[in-house]
């Protein structure tokens, strides 16, 4: 009985791996009390926001079964990098306001790069990431509420095979204090992965079984790790690329990962459905090079949003605005 009972915990403790990435770009969008009670409703246990926004985090008082991301937005990162006194009242005005909302991460900006239109921030992150924490800890938090921050899979220099994996050189300097905060603080790397984009850009040489977690035999063989969907592929290389800078054992936590629904190439309701359902399954049993270690993942989006651009980008959602389903998906 007692090997049983054990059994059922880890199983349900599997399932819960997987969330959802809440997004607030629309016009149409119901309530946030209306989306908690979708959430709960749909056994959604794991949410990550983007931003502190205060309606949602006012509907998510008291809910104490539904763990939390909080993002720090990217234009306030440079204020709170500065200043442990500005960080401190984010703290304050955004977490501790909020005392029972159930926090796990505080994503400290997203994709921000030195590569990219973030390269006036990019230096700033690791010093915001240090001002978070010291200020999670000022409040008694730091224990419970782990620091991180979300980076792209553009920061790879070289990612096939896998086990090749290393992040670009130029980037070094900003990855490399980020990688030692988190080892430091056993926090995990939020990372966004898309095999959508990935498939999309070489279609030649990625073929859609693959990026679709549908490939029924090894497509790629990197020494003692075969890989038959690409998810699996990215995350390890990232692990690789960690392994090289110090940052071996440090989780990966993929804090957006989907496919869209309309809008694009290969992007219908059955692909994203297809996706959707197989990353649920998937993460369970963890990567090649991490077997029996499920990934703590979160699809993008929860709803539909109208509001950004170009179109591909308002076909994530899991629901319509309406609240209804676009396919049959079991969180």
């Amino acid at each position: 009985m007692l090997l049983i009972a054990i059994l059922i915990f880890c199983l349900h403790e599997a399932d819960a791996h997987t969330g959802a990435c809440y997004g607030t770009l629309g016009d149409n969008l119901p309530p946030a009390t209306e989306v908690i009670a979708l959430l709960n409703k749909n056994n959604i246990k794991r949410i990550r926001l983007y931003n502190p926004n205060p309606s949602v985090l006012q509907a998510l008082k008291g809910q104490r079964k539904i763990s939390v991301i909080v993002g720090v937005p990217n234009e306030d990162i440079i204020a709170i990098a500065n200043d442990l006194t500005v960080a401190k009242s984010w703290v304050q005005n955004n977490v501790v306001k909020y005392g029972n909302v159930n926090f796990r991460y505080i994503a400290v900006g997203n994709e921000i790069s030195p590569l990219n239109g973030g390269s006036s921030i990019a230096p700033s992150v690791p010093s915001a990431m240090r001002n978070i924490y010291k200020a999670i800890f000022a409040v008694g938090l730091g224990r419970k509420v782990k620091i991180s921050t979300a980076l792209s899979m553009e920061i790879l220099g070289n990612s096939y095979p896998p086990s090749s994996g290393v992040f670009k050189s130029e980037i070094h300097t900003f990855i490399a204090p980020i990688v030692k905060f988190l080892a430091k603080t056993r926090s995990p790397l939020l990372l966004n992965v898309y095999p959508y984009f990935a498939y999309i850009s070489n279609p030649n040489d990625i073929h859609l079984d693959y990026a679709l977690f549908t490939s029924r035999s090894t497509v790629v063989q990197d020494g003692q790790y075969h890989y038959q969907n690409l998810f699996d592929a990215m995350v390890d290389a990232v692990y690789a690329a960690l392994e090289k800078v110090g940052g071996a054992d440090v989780e990966v936590v993929v804090s957006e990962t989907g496919w869209p629904s309309a809008g694009g190439t290969a992007t219908t309701i059955d692909n994203a459905k297809t996706y959707n359902s197989n990353l649920i399954k998937n993460v369970r049993k963890g990567t090649p090079r991490k077997p029996g270690k499920p990934i703590e993942a979160y699809i993008f989006d929860l709803i539909d949003e109208n509001q950004k651009s170009p179109e591909l980008e308002n076909h994530w959602g899991v629901f319509l605005p309406n609240k209804q389903p676009k396919y049959p998906l079991k969180f």
